[in-house]
This record gives structure tokens, C-alpha cells and sequence, in this order.
């Protein structure tokens, strides 16, 4: 099952799992990207919810773990990019929603989930964080806030559920090729009152590779960690980024 799984990274892990042979569910919020991943990525299972609202997720679950029978892998991927600005002008509700879909829907997802996962020889809890999840991000203040939040729960997690032989992981994507960057680099542009190109640049100076990350790398560690390979991972951090040292 993969959260906000019908576009993006989360479509991505979707088709990478499909490929890999598993059945696979995906929610998401928009209809649309639904209606469109359906029609497109043979044998993927959809349904609309909302992670931020318990009664969609517990739909979501009910739909998903009928159709499939049990449940081995959840990959809590909804999240959003909130606001760019400096905190004192975020505004409360902005606040508040990042937390709802970053944090609350990870905790909503994963709680309905353990029992299911308990059942199986081979379960897996994969959280996708964000390099904001280990370093400081300036204007960013409730995305990385949330981001750090998922790794405290991931590894906490990790504890709490070793002894049922579930492992809990958090991927941590860095600079990925995605739509979603292309409009915060645009964004953080602007507040700092600079081109879309010097924030690009000044953005990837600060990546070991000097590169963008593609979305198929954050998809085959997820496969990984969901693996016969990966059953004595748990509890950590896998930085996906082509090494971001530091974030603008």
C-alpha cells in the first residue's frame, strides 16, 4: 500500500513494486491523477482518500486490505511542500496543514496498518522523510519541521516493532527531478529576489554530484528495503540525495 501513490515518487514506487511482482493499492487525494495512473499502470489498485482524515484512511484500508487479502509493505509517501517563507509569515493554517499530511497521515496510515503488517513473515514500514529531515532548511520551516518529525517516528518505530519482525525505514530524498522542486526553486527564487536559474545553481552547488536526484532511485530503495535483502535494515536513514551537504 503507498500513500499519494498516483503521481510523483509515490507512482513511481508504485510501478517499481508492480514490476518487482507485487500487488499493489495506492490512495491518493486527486481524482484525476487517479483516474489517470489507473488507465495507465496496468494492474494498480486505486482509491481516493485523504491521509489527514481518519475515516478516509480507515475506508482506504478496508478497500485496500480486501482486495488484497493481507498486507506486507506500507510506504507512507503523502506529503506536501507547504509554504517558502520566513516562519514569522507563515500563517497558522499553513502550519497546520503540512503537519496534518506530513506527520498525521504517516501516524494515521501507520496505526491502521501495524495489525496487518503483524500478520506477515516479511513486514515493512518505508517513510519517506527528506535531506530536510537531517539539516536545517531556511524558509522551509514547516516542511523541514514535519520531515524531522517522520524520521523521530521512524525510529522509534523501529523499536517498537523489531520484535514482530517488521522493519521501519525512512528514505530521504534529496534534489529530486520532479515538478514539485522545479515550483519550490521558483519560490525560494523569489523570496530571495534572484533568477530561477542562480537558485538552481546555487542549490545544486551544494550536492557532492552536482546533480538531481531521478525519482527511479528513491523507487529502488523502497523496493530494497521491502526485499529478502533488506529484512536486517531497520531504524534508518537512507539518504537518497547524491549527496547534499547543505540546503539554501
Amino acid at each position: 500500500m503507498i500513500s499519494a501513490g498516483a503521481s510523483g515518487i509515490g507512482l513511481e514506487i508504485a510501478r517499481a513494486f508492480l514490476e518487482a511482482g507485487a500487488r499493489v493499492q495506492v490512495c491518493d487525494l486527486s481524482a484525476e491523477a487517479l483516474s489517470h495512473a489507473g488507465r495507465t499502470v496496468k494492474g494498480l489498485g486505486t482509491f481516493c482518500a485523504d491521509v489527514s482524515d481518519p475515516s478516509s484512511v480507515d475506508q482506504w484500508f478496508d478497500h485496500a486490505l480486501a482486495s488484497l487479502g493481507g498486507l506486507d509493505v506500507l510506504v507512507n509517501n503523502a506529503g506536501i511542500a507547504g509554504p517558502t517563507a520566513a516562519l514569522a509569515d507563515v500563517s497558522v493554517d499553513d502550519w497546520d496543514r503540512v503537519m496534518a499530511v506530513n506527520v498525521r497521515g504517516h501516524f494515521l496510515c501507520t496505526r491502521r496498518a501495524i495489525p496487518a503488517l503483524k500478520q506477515s513473515e516479511r513486514g515493512a514500514i518505508i517513510n519517506l522523510s527528506s535531506v530536510a529531515g537531517r539539516l536545517g532548511y531556511p524558509f522551509r520551516v514547516p516542511y523541514a519541521a514535519s520531515k524531522w518529525a517522520v524520521v523521530g517516528m521512524t525510529q522509534s518505530l523501529a523499536i517498537e516493532l523489531g520484535e514482530y519482525g517488521i522493519t521501519v525505514n525512512a528514505v530521504l530524498p534529496g534534489i529530486v527531478e520532479s515538478r514539485r522542486v522545479d515550483e519550490v526553486v521558483a519560490s525560494k527564487a523569489q523570496v530571495k529576489g534572484i533568477s530561477e536559474a542562480d537558485m538552481r545553481a546555487e542549490v545544486l552547488a551544494h550536492v557532492a554530484m552536482h546533480r538531481m536526484v531521478p525519482m527511479s532511485h528513491i523507487a529502488g530503495m523502497a523496493v530494497f528495503l521491502a526485499s529478502p535483502a533488506g529484512r536486517s535494515v531497520t531504524g534508518q536513514n537512507m539518504n537518497v540525495c547524491a549527496g547534499v551537504q547543505t540546503l539554501r
